[in-house]
């Protein structure tokens, strides 16, 4: 093949590469102006080279007439840099004025186009074989200089634009710039002759990478088909490149080897038989997979709209039971037949299901009962497996960070309680005591009974600072025995049985004052029950065991209600006595928490209520 058929393959191929780029941005474009702007650049383009062809073909006047509209081509560049930056941050008034004036900018390419096919600004010289190739004469200069100055203007707009955009856009951008490096370098072979340099133009023979490169860095993050597209074709030129490589090898030692015939095929036509059949075999592929798969297995009907809509609708579900219905309503309308999804452990039947494990590499779906499926039936649900494995991760994920946003405003609450009971308390304070002192007056009974009912007012405002505020421990070595003693001793015991079996030498790190809260608490909390029986009885008693200090407080008061569960027991409001607040419980939760303690009411030790509260020793001594 001669450098002539070469290059004339060459500029038919990016003639028709631009028609098509062109038709299929405008398909696209849908309301995007600026890639409607970028198919006018493809067809201006295409009509270039059509003018090169006509030129080969001794079509003077039409061949000359395109070549001249060369114009034209930046100024749809230039259209599209104006529509494809100028928006968001980079959006500028000088940017806004050139938009704003752009059909100036065709009018006056349109001009000079016009101007130029009347004075006749250019002419042929015979630069390939003897074919006429373009060159601009002096006259052609106003065309030369005007199309240089706007594609410079375009990629100076270009500039503006990277300097303000980040993201996807930026990266847009870099990619055109180094795409019109190439192009650059393309085109500077077209004006060599034009300055008398008369040198084969052999950069053109690559001609169609330009337009082609160009486009797929504009829409590569715009149009997101283009990139399956793009890969196809880069599969496509590197098995061109290897066929071209054997070929080549083939060619040079076929004589060596003993094919004679085949060493007398000049190498191009090896090559280009060789491409015919590479081209044939990419298009029947599609067809042969799909029938070999439905041999293969048969029953199995897969595709990318078929996964796509199975992760549509699971992403839908928004909890573990609504991912489990909607993942068995799927398979069960795919598979016509009735498909069971649980979690491992859970009694399943022994027909066709599903069962999902988490492990630590990740969430794992595995089919069981499958034996009697076809081959087609079980690549189903392996996919499927797959999708719902991984749609099981993201829903954790989900739920996960729904939890901890939960916990968030639980803490937030819990401050702006605080913040409010502060000022409820300073609030109700003030006119309690005024009631106080205005009792002074009152008879005796009346002064009584205000005075308890004031009591009881000042002990709930106290509980609510407690429960709501925020808890600061100030830890030191606590003996119990004294405490429990200071404690017994502002408590009113009388007719009640106390019995106190605590050693001497008990201690914990703990907060004194707090701790006496859940002592006075607890132990106020049975007096409340056991005042009025005969034989009221309290039992305090504290030992070691293991690395914990144990504390359990016993009365023979009436059983708690057996509706209420261990965990709502310290609920605020769940219990509340007779004359209490509804905190006591929590209070005393609270506060053993923050010791790293725990507390809990049983029923096992031989008393109708025991609380027990263990202080793991060891941890405290840390604190």
């Amino acid at each position: 093949m001669s450098l002539f058929n070469a290059f004339e393959l060459s500029v038919w191929v990016t003639s028709v590469c631009g028609v098509l780029v062109a038709a299929w941005l405008v398909w696209r474009a849908h309301r995007k102006a600026d890639l409607r702007a970028l198919a006018g650049f493809a067809v201006m383009m295409a009509l270039w080279c059509f003018g090169h062809l006509a030129l080969f073909h001794n079509l003077q006047t039409l061949g000359m007439v395109l070549l001249l509209a060369n114009p034209l081509m930046p100024t749809f560049f230039l259209h599209f840099a104006l529509l494809f930056v100028n928006e968001g941050s980079a959006k500028g008034p000088w940017l806004s004025a050139i938009a704003n004036h752009i059909g100036w900018v065709y009018l006056t390419s349109i001009m000079i186009v016009l101007y130029s096919i009347w004075v006749g600004a250019g002419d042929t010289v015979a630069l390939m074989d003897g074919r006429p190739f373009f060159v601009f004469n002096e006259l052609g200069a106003i065309n030369l200089g005007y199309t240089v100055l706007l594609g410079a203007l375009g990629h100076v707009v270009l500039i503006v634009g990277w300097r303000q955009h980040t993201g996807n856009k930026k990266r847009s951008i870099l990619a055109m710039f180094g795409v019109a490096a190439w192009g650059l370098l393309l085109a500077t072979s077209f004006v060599f002759p034009s300055f008398g340099i008369n040198v084969f133009p052999y950069p053109m023979l690559l001609l169609p990478s330009y337009l082609l490169l160009l486009v797929y860095g504009v829409v590569r993050y715009q149009i997101l088909a283009v990139n399956r597209f793009a890969n196809r074709a880069l599969l496509a030129l590197a098995m061109m490149l290897v066929v071209l490589c054997v070929i080549a090898v083939l060619g040079a030692f076929s004589g060596r080897i003993g094919l004679q015939a085949l060493n007398g095929v000049p190498i191009w036509q090896l090559w280009l038989y060789s491409l015919i059949v590479l081209l044939i075999a990419a298009m029947v592929y599609p067809w042969v997979r799909r029938f070999s798969e439905r041999l293969v297995f048969p029953g199995a009907v897969l595709n990318e709209q078929i996964l796509e809509s199975w992760n549509r609708e699971l992403n839908k579900a928004d909890s573990w039971e609504g991912l489990i219905a909607q993942g068995e309503q799927l398979l069960t309308q795919h598979l016509r037949q009735p498909i069971r999804i649980a979690f491992s452990g859970n009694k399943t039947s022994e027909a066709l299901h599903l069962t999902l494990q988490k492990e630590p590499s990740g969430w794992f779906v595995q089919p069981h009962h499958t034996e009697d499926l076809s081959p087609g039936m079980r690549l189903t649900l392996d996919v499927f497996s797959s999708l719902f494995a991984t749609r099981c991760e993201a829903l954790e994920r989900s739920l996960a960070l729904a939890e901890a946003e939960r916990k968030r405003l639980d803490e937030q609450h819990l401050v702006e309680l605080g913040s409010l009971s502060a000022a409820m308390a300073h609030e109700l304070r003030n006119p309690l005591n005024i009631i106080s002192m205005a009792s002074y007056n009152s008879p005796a009974d009346t002064r009584r009974h205000i005075q308890e009912q004031l009591a009881r007012a000042d002990r709930l405002v106290s509980d609510m600072l407690v429960y709501s505020g925020k808890l600061t421990l100030q830890l030191q070595t606590v003996s119990l025995k004294p405490l429990l003693g200071s404690v017994l001793s502002v408590l009113n015991t009388e007719q009640v049985l106390m019995t106190v079996q605590v050693a001497e030498g008990l201690q914990l790190q703990a907060d004194p004052h707090r701790l006496q809260q859940v002592f006075i608490n607890l132990i106020d909390n049975a007096l409340a029950y056991v005042r009025n029986q005969s034989d009221g009885s309290i039992c305090i008693e504290a030992h070691y065991e293991g690395q914990d200090l144990v504390c359990r407080i016993h009365n023979n008061g009436p059983a708690l209600d057996p509706s209420i569960e261990q965990e709502d027991l310290f609920r605020p409001f769940v219990s509340k006595r007779s004359g209490g607040s509804g905190l006591g419980l929590a209070i005393v939760r609270r506060i053993v928490d923050a010791h790293q303690g725990k507390i809990e009411h049983r029923e096992d030790l031989g008393w109708p209520v025991s609380f027990e509260c263990r202080f793991p020793c060891q941890q405290n001594s840390q604190l």
